[in-house]
């Protein structure tokens, strides 16, 4: 690659094929060589009117997982009603309906499988449109589905719109984004998977005792798609995306380098306007070259060095936040519920619906503080209330069984210390610590464990309940999570207020 001279003078000096080559790594490089990897980088100035849309086109891919979860709960009811399914295949196995409920699941494994080959090629914006167009005919062939095995086809269809999106979203809200707010936003887009949940819900049971009520909910997600696509077409691409492929050779460095300013511009809003958006990608060429980004990234470099780090820390995050059993806990909400004599949160939706509402107001917690308090806080703290929970599901179902407020307050215990550490905080963490030649197939090995996980958690969860009882699976839940918590106080760094690329060079 040919040498290219920064136009800041106070960098003249420097080449982007000859930076960060003196034999060190990041972590090693000393004195005035890291004086932008130390804090002392131009601020990152922006207009927060402007930061709303690059947030809020790739969060409605959040949205609409959400959505599915929720309209799937009541989907399931309506669809094997002999009154009001509206088709004649409505005597369905509960194999059947397992795969119309998992079908999403599968699609979201096969979607995360895809990124891992497309992404860096497609770049963060052009994969969420893909996602956005695999959420809308997902959603239509699963509407007109004439006959049960197209419906599962459409399932799989929007499942892999899912996969896209919980891949592109936080990798394109993150890296557009500035320090001071990103943590924010990319929490605020477990927020919208929740408001997604909720408006499934809801929905749902508007809908439950429709004729054809089904196709009615499937059909609410497609305007939803229809906005995100038109969104992520008019959005500019990731700036660092581009800056990426410019040290990397893939195309003419000037124009690469303008193309980014233009975009980081728009991003930006009015307060870039001036010369800081091009003082701000010069500083990211400059600290990108320091930490040697130039070099694509290799299968094997996944599994080695920064990205080995970042993946055990990554993986390891989502891998808990399943197998600490938050599939199975709300799998429980409505018999406990019931249990404790509620009788009107007895009925499944109504249930989801008062759990789904906590989930937003614990998010929204975890939104206003993250970038104040800092991610390692807020999951040390609320996984320390998850295990409480665990243990008190446990003791409800071995010994205190009629006690069934202890049941209530740790369900609610949990839901709430869940939604403020690893619901929001796992999908941050994996969307900043991976170093950017290798965060696209970094961050879908991530998802991928993420899916893999819940898929296997969901699908044991009934045959270990039958072998062990309800009260010891709560009780091995809860000793995972005291491992988790050891995890995440020993392995798991804080990365507030950090570029990206200062969380690459310090951290990893």
């Amino acid at each position: 690659m040919a040498s290219t001279t920064t136009t800041d003078p106070e960098h003249q000096h420097h080449t982007f094929s000859s930076i960060g080559k003196a034999g060190k790594s990041s972590g090693e490089i000393e004195g005035l060589d890291v004086r932008l990897l130390n804090g002392q980088r131009h601020s990152e100035r922006y207009s927060v009117a402007a930061a709303v849309l690059p947030f809020f086109f790739p969060a409605l891919g959040g949205l609409l997982y959400g959505f599915d979860i929720g309209a799937t709960s009541s989907a399931t009811i309506n669809i094997k009603s002999p009154t009001s399914s509206g088709v004649s295949w409505y005597d369905l196995s509960s194999v059947q309906i397992g795969l119309i409920t998992s079908g999403s699941l599968y699609g979201a494994l096969l979607g995360s499988i895809l990124a891992f080959n497309v992404a860096d090629f497609l770049g963060r914006r052009r994969e969420l449109m893909v996602s956005a167009a695999s959420y809308i005919i997902g959603a239509l062939i699963t509407t007109l589905a004439p006959t049960f095995a197209i419906m599962v086809i459409g399932r799989i269809v929007y499942g892999i719109g899912i996969g896209l999106a919980m891949h592109a979203a936080p990798m394109y809200i993150a890296e557009t984004a500035v320090s001071q707010i990103r943590g924010r936003l990319i929490s605020l887009k477990e927020f919208f998977i929740v408001s997604g949940m909720v408006l499934g819900y809801v929905v749902g049971s508007l809908l439950v005792d429709v004729k054809g009520g089904w196709r009615y909910m499937y059909a609410t997600a497609t305007p939803f798609g229809v906005v995100m696509v038109i969104g992520m077409w008019w959005l500019p691409a990731s700036p660092r995306w581009i800056l990426l492929r410019a040290i990397q050779g893939k195309g003419d460095m000037r124009d690469l380098r303008e193309y980014a300013i233009y975009c980081l511009r728009r991003l930006r809003g009015e307060e870039a306007m001036d010369d800081s958006a091009s003082q701000e990608v010069e500083e990211i060429l400059v600290e990108l070259s320091y930490i040697s980004e130039e070099n694509e990234a290799t299968f094997g470099e996944m599994f080695q060095g920064k990205c080995l780090k970042a993946l055990i820390i990554g993986a390891g995050l989502v891998l808990f936040q399943q197998i600490t059993g938050q599939p199975s806990v709300l799998y429980y909400a409505a018999s406990i519920f019931q249990t404790a004599g509620f009788a009107a949160a007895s009925d499944a939706t109504r249930a989801s619906i008062l759990l789904g509402l906590l989930k937003l107001i614990m998010t929204g917690v975890a939104v206003m503080v993250v970038d104040k308090v800092g991610r390692r806080p807020l999951l040390l703290g609320g996984v320390s209330g998850i295990v409480v929970s665990l243990f008190l599901l446990g003791s409800f179902y071995t010994y205190l069984g009629n006690i069934p407020t202890v049941a209530v307050v740790a369900l609610l215990l949990y839901v709430g210390c869940y939604q403020i550490s690893f619901g929001p905080i796992g999908w941050l963490m994996i969307s900043e610590i991976f170093p950017l030649r290798l965060r696209g197939r970094g961050l879908s090995i991530a998802v991928l464990v993420n899916f893999g996980a819940n898929a296997i958690v969901t699908f044991a969860f009934s045959p270990l309940e039958t072998l062990l009882g309800a009260g010891i699976l709560f009780f091995i839940f809860g000793g995972i999570a005291v491992l988790s918590l050891v995890f995440i106080f020993f392995i798991v760094p804080e990365t507030k207020g950090l570029t990206l690329e200062e969380i690459e060079a310090k951290l990893l």
